[in-house]
């Protein structure tokens, strides 16, 4: 009843990409703000990312994610250290150079004009031969990019969403999220140079990383099956990389828990 509303019935459940270009289609704002259902926004989140858009060279801005059930298991206190992470270092530093490689459903604003540009593209996104049904937030930023926007990080817009708080559902997240990143590299590999030279080692570290870590796994451990000899070396260099990686979020943040990310080095394997 609430009149500054309008609520979109879609006839069926189409996807968040259709509900969200029906969204935008119907705005008419010079802004659009998107949040997820389980997030909620600080009380001065619009006003922060709304003060970053006044660059017209801004196409899309997203606040700081942090876990909203952060307390529930020991899995949710290891997401939100990862949300830390993957705002703080990696979105920051992508935003040094106007290149967020991609704002987060949970709480990005995007510019209207923009969007109006890239929308047919947008929904018209095939995957081996099928309309995509994920990647949502990753394509459309690699989009505003590709056509010349700038995409931003703002750090004091603080917005809380629920995480997974089982392994199986963070796995499966997690799996969709690999894709996302793995099938988008791919369309923004020639914007990269166009950009900055540390992005584009950025990104192929992203890429790289998780690949490098999986094989010298799987190779440790046909090591350990075929002649029984344990990969101490392997096991060495990820726990050392893992530690300073750690230790480094630590002081950064000025929190001890973030020692205890290394938790998540085994997770991150699977």
């Amino acid at each position: 009843s609430d009149p500054r509303f309008s609520f979109i019935l879609l006839a069926n459940n189409v996807g968040k990409r259709k509900a969200q270009i029906a969204a935008i289609r119907s705005s008419s704002g010079d802004l659009v703000l998107n949040v997820d259902s389980d997030t909620i926004l600080a009380a001065d989140v619009v006003t922060k990312l709304v003060l970053k858009m006044h660059d017209p060279g801004i196409g899309a801005a997203m606040g700081q994610l942090i876990a909203s059930n952060r307390n529930q298991t020991w899995l949710t206190r290891l997401i939100d250290m990862e949300y830390w992470l993957a705002c703080n270092e990696e979105r920051a530093a992508q935003a040094r150079f106007g290149a967020v490689m991609c704002c987060c459903g949970p709480c990005a604003m995007y510019r209207r004009s923009a969007l109006a540009l890239l929308l047919d593209q947008y929904e018209a996104q095939f995957f081996r031969g099928k309309p995509s049904d994920f990647g949502e937030d990753r394509h459309l930023t690699i989009l505003m990019l590709k056509a010349g926007f700038r995409t931003e990080y703002v750090p004091d817009a603080i917005a809380a969403t629920v995480v997974p708080h089982s392994l199986r559902p963070y796995l499966r997240q997690q799996l969709r999220w690999a894709r996302s990143t793995f099938r988008d590299t791919f369309l923004a590999w020639r914007l990269l140079p166009e950009l900055d030279g540390y992005l584009t080692l950025d990104v192929i570290g992203q890429n790289l990383g998780p690949l490098l870590l999986a094989i010298s796994s799987l190779a440790a451990l046909a090591q350990l099956l075929i002649d029984g000899s344990i990969p101490w070396w392997t096991g060495l260099t990820i726990a050392a990389m893992t530690t300073v990686r750690c230790c480094v979020a630590a002081l950064r943040a000025r929190e001890l828990r973030f020692i205890g990310f290394s938790l998540h080095t085994p997770i991150n394997i699977c």
